[in-house]
């Protein structure tokens, strides 16, 4: 057994993988606070519940944009998996070309999302992160990373709009259905959702227009996927273990 771990602003995602069958995935809060033994309390208490042993993991391969995190992280790899993790770097073998300026600048978690888009569905093909942020790849047919695109995600402009106003309030994301709203809640739901919605229609119809046609399969996970694809056709599949899959396909690859 793996374990791949994706260490988000927001939450930590990890998934136990027998080969290639996901056994068992979770996740918890990125807590910067939190210690190596807190964390290793956390996974120690889940793979008993899912009657799963520890000491069958034979690898960790981890993935992070939470730098001040990571020592914690690997602290608790060796003191309660008894193993040192592999933390996802530029010069890993990833199988893919990467057409970045500056590759060191690219998030490992991005890397790792566009190696799961190029093995599972091959490209051309956008994939879209709907995290904190909102990160979008673009995969070539020839597996070559081209780039992409970062912007805001829906928790950040919802707290942005709620912390840099006086009287605005924060609102559950929820789609109201009419963009027209009568009360204030609704008016930032509508403002917020619909225009966010919009924006990754315009981008994506951007990037495919770049790429020179309109069949070119869009896939989508993070926490907000669903609520996109439920109010727009820009999405044709949700995975939601698009990340940790790459992490173990790059696991793989460097054995």
């Amino acid at each position: 057994m793996i374990v791949a771990m994706d260490i988000g602003n927001t939450n930590i995602k990890a998934a136990v993988f027998e080969g290639s069958r996901l056994v068992k995935r979770w996740r918890c809060a990125t807590d910067p606070v939190m210690t190596s033994d807190q964390y290793g309390i956390i996974m120690a208490d889940l793979f008993r519940y899912h009657n799963l042993n520890m000491q069958a993991v034979e690898g960790i391969m981890i993935s992070s944009v939470v730098p001040t995190i990571n020592y914690t992280i690997e602290h608790m790899c060796r003191d309660y998996f008894h193993l040192e993790p592999r933390l996802l770097v530029p010069g890993m073998k990833t199988g893919l070309n990467i057409r970045y300026e500056n590759p060191r600048e690219l998030g490992s978690d991005r890397i790792a999302n566009a190696v799961a888009v190029s093995a599972l569905y091959g490209g051309p093909a956008i994939f879209i992160d709907f995290g904190t942020a909102t990160t979008y790849g673009v995969i070539s047919a020839k597996s070559e990373f081209l780039g992409g695109a970062i912007g805001p995600g829906l928790r950040m402009m919802n707290r942005a709009l709620s912390t840099g106003t006086a009287k605005l309030p924060s609102i559950e994301l929820v789609l109201p259905p009419q963009v027209i709203g009568k009360t204030t809640v609704s008016n930032i739901q509508a403002g917020i959702l619909y225009g966010y919605i919009g924006s990754v229609e315009k981008i994506v119809e951007h990037m495919k227009h770049e790429l020179g046609g309109s069949d070119i399969r869009v896939i989508a996970t993070g926490g907000m996927a669903h609520l996109v694809k439920s109010n727009s056709d820009v999405i044709d599949e949700i995975n939601p273990d698009l990340t940790l899959t790459g992490l173990r396909l790059i696991y793989e690859k460097n054995l």
